[in-house]
């Protein structure tokens, strides 16, 4: 059985940090390629920051330079790093795994994690 499971959010004033961590297990988490995404109340979810397989990084452009993606396929996690938060950052946070097997492709989301930065 897949698992993804976020944590790490919570509520923070702006300019403060924040550190969310992804962890998956019943999947082979060292070929998938891992991002999180937001989403806010009465919006569509939205690219926050991608990683490949191969440790290559993606970010939307409301969060570069503030926000680092990072992975580490021993402990099958993957962590978001946010830094200089603004109130624009409030939102629900969500991990997604996804790869192919062979010719089968997979993917799957976390429940998400609460991220409320006040002003």
């Amino acid at each position: 059985q897949v698992k993804v499971v976020e944590s790490g959010g919570g509520l923070v004033q702006a300019g403060g940090s924040l550190r969310l961590s992804c962890a998956a297990s019943g999947i082979i988490f060292s070929i998938s390629d891992v991002g999180w995404y937001r989403q806010a109340p009465g919006q569509q979810r939205e690219l926050v920051a991608t990683i490949t397989r191969a440790g290559n990084t993606d970010y939307g452009d409301s969060v570069k330079g503030r926000f680092t993606i990072s992975r580490d396929n021993a402990k099958n996690t993957v962590d978001l790093q946010m830094n200089s938060l603004k109130s624009e950052d409030t939102a629900v946070y969500y991990c997604n795994v996804r790869g192919r097997i062979f010719t089968k492709e997979y993917m799957y989301w976390g429940q998400g994690t609460q991220v409320t930065v006040s002003s």
